[in-house]
């Protein structure tokens, strides 16, 4: 049985997290649709909670924030250290969105607001073939964002891409990491809220799109599976 370690990293705005829960809890309605029988740790930054040492997890799975990894903050510098231990230890580890950018830049890569703007709604991605984690051609996932990893780390492999987001999704050459930017753990209506969000921050025509954008079906299960497995370590 797989024990899988969610380091939460940011929180769902107290008025949504009624309805949508917190980001681990979306997280694991993600991992037990593909796998019921994982077992789930969660060690919360926001709350207090000390890192523990990652050689000592099975696996790891590193959540968004609405921080920026380049802001400075006390715990950045301490999650960095945790995921090159956790790297060069082999330990199964997965990143998302902040996540993702977070292991990017600990790992070597630059990380910076993008000139692209506002990621938001539904987001489709070309599929590197044969990469050995995730099936098909294209995903079409929610994403929010408005960071971008601008360049693969050396050691990466760029398997999922778009126009809008080159380095979507990257597999690491110790075979035990992966991250990407969108997000397979939102479902539709949480993905809207994170449009809604946007309103007066994002130009109205990219809200609008956006939210309508979601009519069209989501990828999540797909990619959220292949995740669960990657960590669970059954490709």
């Amino acid at each position: 049985m797989a024990r899988i370690t969610i380091i939460e990293t940011g929180k769902v705005p107290q008025k949504y997290r009624e309805r949508h829960g917190s980001f681990p809890d979306m997280f694991e309605r993600m991992v037990r649709a593909e796998d019921p029988t994982v077992t789930l740790d969660i060690v919360s930054i926001p709350n207090g909670d000390a890192l523990p040492d990652p050689r000592g997890l099975e696996a790891i799975l590193i959540t968004g924030a609405a921080a920026g990894v380049y802001d400075g903050l006390d715990w950045i510098e301490p999650l960095e250290d945790f995921v090159r231990k956790a790297y060069a230890n082999k330990t199964p580890m997965v990143g998302v969105c902040f996540g993702h950018q977070l292991i990017a830049q600990a790992l070597g890569s630059t990380v910076r607001q993008s000139e692209q703007g506002w990621g938001i709604g539904r987001h489709v991605y070309r599929v590197l073939p044969d990469n050995g984690v995730v099936d098909g051609e294209q995903l079409a996932i929610a994403a929010s964002h408005q960071d971008q990893v601008i360049e693969a780390p050396n050691d990466a492999l760029t398997i999922l891409s778009s126009d809008f987001t080159p380095q979507a999704g990257l597999l690491y050459a110790n075979g035990a990491t992966l991250t990407v930017q969108p997000h397979p753990e939102f479902d539709v209506e949480f993905a809207q809220v994170c449009c809604e969000l946007r309103d007066g921050k994002a130009p109205d025509e990219v809200v609008a799109k956006a939210k309508a954008s979601l009519a069209e079906p989501l990828d999540s299960a797909k990619l959220g599976g292949a995740i669960t497995r990657f960590l669970a370590r059954r490709l």
